[in-house]
């Protein structure tokens, strides 16, 4: 098979070596990391998808490129993405060592952001060369998930003697290497899908309840609210927070808890624990008073008994199959 060399630069005669490239999960990220890999120069010569939705994904996405069974994208391909599921991955990966498809060189690359290295021991005990590369974006399944490569994040763990090559493959996909240790994939996952995934969720249900109040275009009315709010806590941090918890407006605050227990209860245990996030940061930053926390804290507690939300520290609150449906986490994964 090809040979992956770590460039010296990326001109094209230091890139890696051309490789022929499978997709083992026709979800929304295996197709489009293929895709920027052929742009780069590898070829895709196979993808596997079960659903009717995978199947015209990796058409669109990958025209040409044969739909085949995962046993024979790794006797095709020199690297193989598995961009399944983060719990189907352990499975797919003991069933295909287990079946002899591994082939001895063949880089391995799982794009989950849950796992390390370690989730392909199987496939290494086979010969494989093992890699994690966790692409931190959202995906859509459409062309647009080709661009928004360009500067993303990757969270990388490989072993030492491949680090070079993993971290080249990013470069060639428009990604900026991170490296990530193995015992910190999990805590760095959690750390993406609390940013990522609990956003779309708060912000669809802002929308909702925009529409309920009258508001005939919310997305427009939030666009350029959350975005000055994304910048400003990206730069600054806890500093950056404003509103009614951050003041210590505790009538605001209850008065925000009866409409949303009025017209959207299921919400209300999800803006309290926030809110007992928010009131935590806000004190241990300086910028709420302890004088006027201790009303805002006790509308908190009063709304957490009621909806049964155990009162603490307000750190706690509570696809296909064959394919990864990616959302950073998010990439979501």
């Amino acid at each position: 098979m090809s040979t992956v060399h770590p460039p010296a630069s990326t001109d094209t005669q230091d890139r890696p070596a051309r490789l022929t490239v499978g997709v083992v999960g026709a979800g929304r990220v295996g197709p489009a990391l293929a895709a920027s890999l052929q742009l780069a120069g590898h070829r895709p010569v196979a993808v596997s998808g079960v659903s009717d939705a995978s199947q015209r994904r990796a058409e669109k996405m990958l025209p040409g490129v044969p739909l085949v069974p995962p046993a024979e994208v790794l006797q095709r391909a020199d690297l193989v993405l598995l961009t399944v599921p983060d719990d189907a991955l352990p499975g797919l990966v003991t069933g295909l060592a287990e079946t002899g498809a591994v082939r001895p060189g063949q880089l391995l690359v799982h794009t989950s952001g849950r796992y390390g290295v370690s989730v392909l021991d199987p496939a290494l005990r086979a010969g494989a060369l093992p890699l994690a590369l966790h692409p931190a974006m959202t995906f859509t399944g459409s062309p647009v998930d080709v661009q928004r490569l360009a500067g993303c994040s990757f969270g990388v763990t490989a072993p030492g003697e491949l680090r070079l090559a993993a971290e080249a493959l990013v470069i060639e996909m428009g990604g900026e290497p991170e490296w990530i240790s193995e015992e910190s994939r999990p805590l760095y996952h959690a750390a993406l899908a609390l940013g990522s995934n609990h956003l779309i969720t708060l912000v669809a249900q802002s929308m909702e309840l925009l529409r309920t109040a009258g508001v005939g275009a919310p997305d427009r009315m939030l666009g350029p609210l959350l975005g000055a709010a994304l910048d400003n806590a990206l730069r600054f941090g806890d500093a950056a927070l404003t509103g009614p918890v951050a003041r210590g407006d505790a009538g605001t605050v209850a008065a925000h808890i009866a409409e949303l227990r009025e017209h959207s209860p299921q919400t209300v245990a999800g803006y309290v624990a926030m809110a007992r996030a928010t009131a935590d940061r806000a004190l241990a930053h300086g910028l709420l008073k302890a004088e006027l926390a201790e009303d805002l804290l006790g509308v908190l507690a009063d709304e957490g008994t009621r909806t049964g939300t155990a009162p603490g520290d307000g750190t706690g609150t509570g696809t296909d199959a064959d394919d990864d449906e990616n959302g950073p986490e998010g990439n979501d994964r």
